[in-house]
């Protein structure tokens, strides 16, 4: 499956789950369910209107400036998608009265959650790093006059400003 497919599927995942957590809130009267059953499903929402725009595409982040790509770790990837199915299990579980499955769940979505913050950690203390090696490398070139040299460098710098700067948004966004 492409990772714009993919990233689709994952999409419509979260709207639904989203969905029933919303309706799972509302016929228990649990706004926090509701609440969260909203944010799930508006994440959802992003996502899908994120994977039909040119830039980024799933786990592979586009800076919309330079067109440089970059794929996340996958830690995020699997993180997100522990979440998701998590998050069903416990709205599932809450939704026919299975406390073993609704905790699973809850466990599920906690550790999709740890491992996805680990993973955005990775990428952009990684994303930093190819930014200094690709800015020291360029120079270095350019003082050779290596313009092919010089390129290469800017390549891995123009890569390891989308992985930082995508973890940073997706940071922001888990704060907001």
């Amino acid at each position: 499956m492409s990772d714009n497919n993919s990233s689709t599927l994952n999409s419509y995942i979260n709207q639904a789950t989203g969905l029933a957590q919303r309706a799972v809130g509302s016929l228990t009267g649990n706004p926090s369910t509701q609440a969260e059953g909203e944010a799930t499903h508006n994440q959802g929402k992003a996502e899908h209107a994120a994977s039909h725009e040119t830039g980024k595409m799933g786990p592979i982040a586009a800076d919309p400036q330079t067109g440089a790509a970059a794929k996340d770790n996958s830690n995020r990837t699997q993180g997100t998608w522990d979440q998701t199915i998590g998050s069903a299990k416990e709205s599932i579980g809450n939704m026919i009265g299975n406390e073993n499955l609704r905790r699973e769940g809850q466990e599920q979505n906690a550790s999709g959650k740890a491992q996805e913050a680990k993973g955005q950690l990775q990428d952009w203390g990684e994303g930093a790093t190819d930014r200094a090696k690709g800015t020291l490398g360029a120079v270095g070139a350019a003082v050779k006059g290596d313009r092919a040299e010089e390129e290469k460098w800017r390549d891995v710098h123009d890569e390891g400003k989308v992985r930082q700067r995508g973890a940073e948004v997706d940071m922001e966004k888990r704060y907001d």
